[in-house]
Protein backbone atom coordinates (compact mmCIF):
# COMPACT_ATOMS: atom_id res chain seq x y z
CA UNK A 1 0.00 0.00 0.00
CA UNK A 2 1.04 3.36 -0.98
CA UNK A 3 1.35 6.01 1.96
CA UNK A 4 0.53 9.75 1.18
CA UNK A 5 2.52 12.49 2.17
CA UNK A 6 3.81 15.45 1.48
CA UNK A 7 7.14 16.14 -0.86
CA UNK A 8 8.81 18.46 1.50
CA UNK A 9 8.51 18.93 5.30
CA UNK A 10 7.45 22.93 5.28
CA UNK A 11 4.32 22.23 3.54
CA UNK A 12 2.47 20.74 6.82
CA UNK A 13 4.09 22.70 9.00
CA UNK A 14 2.79 25.82 6.94
CA UNK A 15 -0.70 24.33 6.60
CA UNK A 16 -0.39 23.54 10.46
CA UNK A 17 1.18 27.06 11.45
CA UNK A 18 -2.06 29.11 11.30
CA UNK A 19 -3.90 26.83 13.94
CA UNK A 20 -1.06 26.43 16.08
CA UNK A 21 -0.78 30.64 16.26
CA UNK A 22 -4.49 30.83 16.85
CA UNK A 23 -3.79 28.15 20.03
CA UNK A 24 -0.68 29.40 21.25
CA UNK A 25 -2.49 33.52 20.94
CA UNK A 26 -5.99 32.61 22.38
CA UNK A 27 -5.42 29.66 24.74
CA UNK A 28 -1.75 29.05 26.21
CA UNK A 29 -0.37 32.69 26.35
CA UNK A 30 -4.08 34.07 28.38
CA UNK A 31 -3.49 30.79 30.43
CA UNK A 32 -0.33 31.56 31.87
CA UNK A 33 -0.87 35.40 32.06
CA UNK A 34 -3.64 34.46 34.37
CA UNK A 35 -1.34 31.40 36.13
CA UNK A 36 1.35 34.47 36.91
CA UNK A 37 -1.63 36.96 37.82
CA UNK A 38 -2.88 34.58 40.27
CA UNK A 39 0.29 34.87 42.40
CA UNK A 40 0.38 39.04 42.26
CA UNK A 41 -1.69 41.66 43.76
CA UNK A 42 -1.73 44.19 40.83
CA UNK A 43 -2.91 47.51 41.10
CA UNK A 44 -6.12 47.91 38.81
CA UNK A 45 -4.81 51.15 36.84
CA UNK A 46 -1.61 48.87 35.84
CA UNK A 47 1.49 51.00 38.11
CA UNK A 48 2.35 48.46 39.73
CA UNK A 49 2.58 45.03 41.49
CA UNK A 50 3.42 42.87 44.47
CA UNK A 51 4.20 39.33 44.63
CA UNK A 52 1.79 37.46 47.38
CA UNK A 53 2.49 34.05 46.29
CA UNK A 54 -0.72 31.82 47.16
CA UNK A 55 -2.64 34.49 49.16
CA UNK A 56 -4.75 34.79 46.52
CA UNK A 57 -5.81 31.17 46.66
CA UNK A 58 -5.80 30.65 50.53
CA UNK A 59 -8.40 34.35 50.84
CA UNK A 60 -10.10 32.47 47.97
CA UNK A 61 -10.99 29.39 49.69
CA UNK A 62 -11.88 31.45 52.60
CA UNK A 63 -14.42 33.34 51.28
CA UNK A 64 -18.04 32.64 51.71
CA UNK A 65 -19.32 34.17 48.80
CA UNK A 66 -16.56 32.55 46.72
CA UNK A 67 -17.78 29.12 47.84
CA UNK A 68 -21.55 30.23 47.67
CA UNK A 69 -20.73 30.94 43.61
CA UNK A 70 -19.26 27.17 43.60
CA UNK A 71 -22.11 25.18 45.05
CA UNK A 72 -24.59 27.27 42.94
CA UNK A 73 -22.22 26.55 40.32
CA UNK A 74 -22.30 22.65 40.93
CA UNK A 75 -26.05 22.59 41.45
CA UNK A 76 -26.95 25.05 38.38
CA UNK A 77 -24.70 22.69 35.90
CA UNK A 78 -26.20 19.69 37.04
CA UNK A 79 -29.80 20.90 36.35
CA UNK A 80 -29.18 22.64 33.12
CA UNK A 81 -27.17 19.23 31.79
CA UNK A 82 -30.12 16.68 33.25
CA UNK A 83 -32.92 18.77 31.67
CA UNK A 84 -31.36 19.78 28.47
CA UNK A 85 -30.63 16.59 27.61
CA UNK A 86 -33.80 13.96 29.15
CA UNK A 87 -36.02 17.15 27.47
CA UNK A 88 -34.07 16.82 24.09
CA UNK A 89 -34.25 13.38 23.93
CA UNK A 90 -38.17 12.89 24.65
CA UNK A 91 -38.38 15.27 22.09
CA UNK A 92 -35.95 13.55 19.27
CA UNK A 93 -37.65 10.11 20.16
CA UNK A 94 -41.04 11.92 19.21
CA UNK A 95 -40.01 13.41 16.30
CA UNK A 96 -38.63 10.27 15.24
CA UNK A 97 -41.73 9.12 15.15
CA UNK A 98 -44.15 11.51 13.28
CA UNK A 99 -44.65 10.74 9.73
CA UNK A 100 -46.86 13.90 9.15
CA UNK A 101 -45.14 17.74 9.36
CA UNK A 102 -41.79 15.93 10.22
CA UNK A 103 -39.86 18.78 8.66
CA UNK A 104 -42.20 21.92 10.37
CA UNK A 105 -41.74 19.56 13.92
CA UNK A 106 -38.06 20.09 13.61
CA UNK A 107 -37.50 22.76 12.30
CA UNK A 108 -39.63 24.66 14.79
CA UNK A 109 -37.09 22.91 17.45
CA UNK A 110 -33.97 23.84 16.16
CA UNK A 111 -34.43 27.63 15.47
CA UNK A 112 -34.03 28.81 19.25
CA UNK A 113 -30.34 27.16 17.58
CA UNK A 114 -29.82 30.64 15.85
CA UNK A 115 -30.62 32.32 18.70
CA UNK A 116 -27.39 33.90 20.74
CA UNK A 117 -27.49 33.59 24.74
CA UNK A 118 -27.58 37.72 25.07
CA UNK A 119 -30.57 37.10 23.17
CA UNK A 120 -31.67 34.69 25.07
CA UNK A 121 -31.79 36.20 28.56
CA UNK A 122 -33.32 39.12 26.71
CA UNK A 123 -36.11 37.06 26.55
CA UNK A 124 -36.27 35.52 29.71
CA UNK A 125 -35.88 39.29 31.29
CA UNK A 126 -39.48 39.79 29.20
CA UNK A 127 -41.13 36.35 30.30
CA UNK A 128 -40.30 36.81 33.74
CA UNK A 129 -40.79 40.63 33.99
CA UNK A 130 -41.97 41.81 37.26
CA UNK A 131 -44.62 43.83 35.78
CA UNK A 132 -46.22 42.09 32.77
CA UNK A 133 -43.92 39.03 32.07
CA UNK A 134 -46.38 35.76 30.96
CA UNK A 135 -44.24 33.69 33.51
CA UNK A 136 -44.71 36.06 36.22
CA UNK A 137 -48.15 36.09 35.72
CA UNK A 138 -48.85 32.38 35.66
CA UNK A 139 -47.02 32.08 38.72
CA UNK A 140 -49.15 35.26 40.62
CA UNK A 141 -52.03 32.44 39.44
CA UNK A 142 -50.92 30.07 41.47
CA UNK A 143 -50.49 32.76 44.42
CA UNK A 144 -46.73 32.91 44.16
CA UNK A 145 -45.27 36.60 43.92
CA UNK A 146 -42.17 35.41 41.87
CA UNK A 147 -39.29 38.32 41.38
CA UNK A 148 -36.56 37.87 39.08
CA UNK A 149 -33.51 39.85 40.45
CA UNK A 150 -34.78 40.34 43.81
CA UNK A 151 -35.16 36.70 45.08
CA UNK A 152 -32.63 34.63 45.39
CA UNK A 153 -34.47 31.27 44.13
CA UNK A 154 -36.55 33.12 41.52
CA UNK A 155 -33.37 34.26 39.92
CA UNK A 156 -31.60 30.75 39.87
CA UNK A 157 -34.85 29.11 38.70
CA UNK A 158 -35.15 31.79 35.75
CA UNK A 159 -31.13 30.86 34.81
CA UNK A 160 -31.86 27.36 34.85
CA UNK A 161 -35.26 27.28 32.19
CA UNK A 162 -33.62 29.93 29.81
CA UNK A 163 -30.22 28.24 29.76
CA UNK A 164 -31.96 24.73 29.52
CA UNK A 165 -34.14 26.60 26.92
CA UNK A 166 -31.38 28.10 24.95
CA UNK A 167 -29.82 24.26 24.73
CA UNK A 168 -32.44 22.12 23.52
CA UNK A 169 -32.02 22.56 19.71
CA UNK A 170 -28.49 21.31 20.21
CA UNK A 171 -28.97 18.54 22.22
CA UNK A 172 -32.11 17.54 19.88
CA UNK A 173 -30.47 17.66 16.62
CA UNK A 174 -27.55 15.00 17.80
CA UNK A 175 -30.31 12.84 19.34
CA UNK A 176 -32.66 12.49 16.29
CA UNK A 177 -29.65 11.70 14.51
CA UNK A 178 -28.63 9.37 16.70
CA UNK A 179 -31.87 7.41 16.50
CA UNK A 180 -32.56 7.82 12.95
CA UNK A 181 -29.02 6.11 12.36
CA UNK A 182 -29.63 2.81 14.22
CA UNK A 183 -30.37 0.15 11.88
CA UNK A 184 -34.16 -0.44 10.69
CA UNK A 185 -33.12 -4.29 11.39
CA UNK A 186 -32.35 -3.90 14.61
CA UNK A 187 -35.67 -2.19 15.36
CA UNK A 188 -37.69 -4.61 14.32
CA UNK A 189 -35.65 -7.62 16.07
CA UNK A 190 -36.36 -5.64 18.93
CA UNK A 191 -39.96 -5.11 18.28
CA UNK A 192 -40.56 -8.76 18.00
CA UNK A 193 -38.29 -10.09 21.28
CA UNK A 194 -40.06 -7.28 23.37
CA UNK A 195 -43.66 -5.56 23.17
CA UNK A 196 -43.00 -2.71 25.42
CA UNK A 197 -41.85 0.18 24.40
CA UNK A 198 -40.33 1.50 27.40
CA UNK A 199 -38.46 -1.88 27.65
CA UNK A 200 -36.83 -1.92 24.08
CA UNK A 201 -35.69 1.74 24.42
CA UNK A 202 -33.85 1.22 27.93
CA UNK A 203 -32.86 -2.11 26.12
CA UNK A 204 -31.76 -1.31 22.57
CA UNK A 205 -32.01 2.27 21.64
CA UNK A 206 -30.74 3.96 24.88
CA UNK A 207 -27.68 1.89 24.88
CA UNK A 208 -26.79 2.64 21.34
CA UNK A 209 -27.15 6.06 21.61
CA UNK A 210 -24.22 5.84 24.07
CA UNK A 211 -21.41 7.44 22.12
CA UNK A 212 -23.78 10.55 21.11
CA UNK A 213 -24.87 11.02 24.87
CA UNK A 214 -21.61 11.12 26.01
CA UNK A 215 -20.27 13.42 23.65
CA UNK A 216 -23.67 15.69 24.67
CA UNK A 217 -22.90 15.27 28.15
CA UNK A 218 -19.60 17.19 27.49
CA UNK A 219 -21.19 19.56 25.77
CA UNK A 220 -23.35 20.24 28.01
CA UNK A 221 -21.31 20.64 31.30
CA UNK A 222 -19.53 22.80 29.15
CA UNK A 223 -22.13 24.76 27.70
CA UNK A 224 -23.65 25.25 31.89
CA UNK A 225 -19.95 26.64 33.19
CA UNK A 226 -19.70 28.89 30.02
CA UNK A 227 -21.51 29.39 27.41
CA UNK A 228 -24.35 30.49 29.50
CA UNK A 229 -21.93 33.78 30.81
CA UNK A 230 -24.69 36.19 28.17
CA UNK A 231 -27.52 34.59 29.65
CA UNK A 232 -26.82 35.21 33.34
CA UNK A 233 -25.31 38.69 32.53
CA UNK A 234 -29.24 39.55 30.92
CA UNK A 235 -31.06 38.06 33.81
CA UNK A 236 -29.15 39.54 36.48
CA UNK A 237 -29.65 43.18 34.55
CA UNK A 238 -25.89 44.03 35.24
CA UNK A 239 -26.25 44.01 39.49
CA UNK A 240 -25.33 40.54 40.57
CA UNK A 241 -25.93 41.98 44.66
CA UNK A 242 -27.08 38.71 46.28
CA UNK A 243 -28.46 37.50 42.93
CA UNK A 244 -26.69 33.44 42.22
CA UNK A 245 -23.58 33.76 40.76
CA UNK A 246 -21.63 31.21 38.46
CA UNK A 247 -18.01 30.65 38.86
CA UNK A 248 -17.56 31.94 35.21
CA UNK A 249 -19.46 34.86 36.22
CA UNK A 250 -18.12 35.64 39.45
CA UNK A 251 -14.61 36.03 37.56
CA UNK A 252 -15.67 38.90 35.55
CA UNK A 253 -17.54 40.64 38.76
CA UNK A 254 -14.43 40.57 40.63
CA UNK A 255 -11.75 41.05 38.28
CA UNK A 256 -13.54 43.76 36.03
CA UNK A 257 -16.06 45.15 38.35
CA UNK A 258 -14.47 44.93 41.50
CA UNK A 259 -10.94 45.36 39.68
CA UNK A 260 -9.18 42.59 41.73
CA UNK A 261 -7.15 41.29 39.14
CA UNK A 262 -5.08 39.15 41.35
CA UNK A 263 -7.81 37.33 42.90
CA UNK A 264 -10.16 36.83 39.48
CA UNK A 265 -6.73 35.19 38.35
CA UNK A 266 -6.74 32.70 40.99
CA UNK A 267 -10.27 31.95 40.59
CA UNK A 268 -9.62 31.30 36.73
CA UNK A 269 -6.82 29.51 37.10
CA UNK A 270 -9.27 27.60 39.81
CA UNK A 271 -11.99 26.82 37.13
CA UNK A 272 -9.66 25.62 34.91
CA UNK A 273 -8.18 23.18 36.80
CA UNK A 274 -11.15 21.78 37.98
CA UNK A 275 -12.79 21.27 33.97
CA UNK A 276 -9.65 20.02 32.99
CA UNK A 277 -10.21 17.15 36.23
CA UNK A 278 -13.76 16.78 35.32
CA UNK A 279 -12.35 15.80 31.65
CA UNK A 280 -9.91 13.73 32.46
CA UNK A 281 -12.75 12.08 34.83
CA UNK A 282 -15.15 11.58 32.14
CA UNK A 283 -12.93 9.90 29.65
CA UNK A 284 -11.40 7.80 31.73
CA UNK A 285 -14.43 6.59 33.74
CA UNK A 286 -17.50 7.33 31.69
CA UNK A 287 -16.04 6.26 28.62
CA UNK A 288 -15.42 2.53 29.51
CA UNK A 289 -19.08 2.06 30.16
CA UNK A 290 -19.94 3.06 26.56
CA UNK A 291 -19.39 0.59 23.46
CA UNK A 292 -19.25 2.09 20.30
CA UNK A 293 -20.53 0.47 16.77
Amino acid sequence: MKRAGFSTRWLPIMLLLPQLLIIVIFFYWPAWHAVRSSFFLQDPFGFGETFVGLKNYASLFKSSAYMRSAWFTLFFVVLVTFFSLAIALLFAVKADKVLRGAKTYRTLLMWVYAVAPPVAGVLGVIMFDQSWGPATEFFALLGYDFRLGVNYYDTAFAMVVVSVWKQLPVNFIFFLSGLQSIPRSVREAALIDNRSASSRFWDITFPLLAPTGFFLLITNITYAMFDTFGVIDVLVRGEPGNNPLTLVYKVYVDGFRGNDLGGSSAQSVVLMVLVLAMTVFQFRMVERRIHYT
